[in-house]
């Protein structure tokens, strides 16, 4: 059976990148446009992976990360965030949030298949 990725990003134009991506080597994919979206969208589909977007229209990915750890059925869910923002320090706020792996944009397809592999080998 095809582990299922949630992607929690409000950008249409790289969800559709990664879902490309991800449905070409067999996952099946939700995607959700906003932080409080995402997390009713992880609450009720249980996904196997969640690839977070750190710069939300409502609640940030930080804040999302807090809450997924904070859910007792969720908390163990590897998460990958992934975001434009590069500054010193973001790879660090992240991991302390709560996600597993950091990733910088503009998302490199194979860099992706590879930490998604980590955490769900095909």
């Amino acid at each position: 059976m095809a582990s299922t990725i949630l992607y929690i990003e409000d950008n249409p134009d790289n969800m559709l990148l990664v879902q490309r991506a991800l449905e070409a080597r067999g996952y099946k994919f939700i995607w959700a446009s906003s932080g409080l979206a995402g997390l009713a969208e992880a609450e009720a589909k249980q996904p196997d992976l969640i690839l977070l977007d750190i710069n939300l229209p409502d609640i940030d990915g930080y804040e999302v990360a807090r809450r997924i750890r904070a859910h007792e059925t969720l908390r163990s869910l590897p998460v990958i965030a992934i975001t434009a923002n590069a500054l010193r320090g973001d790879a660090e706020k992240a991991l302390n949030a709560g996600c597993d792996v950091y990733m910088s944009k503009p998302i490199n397809i194979r860099e992706l298949w590879a930490k998604v592999n980590s955490f769900l080998p095909a």
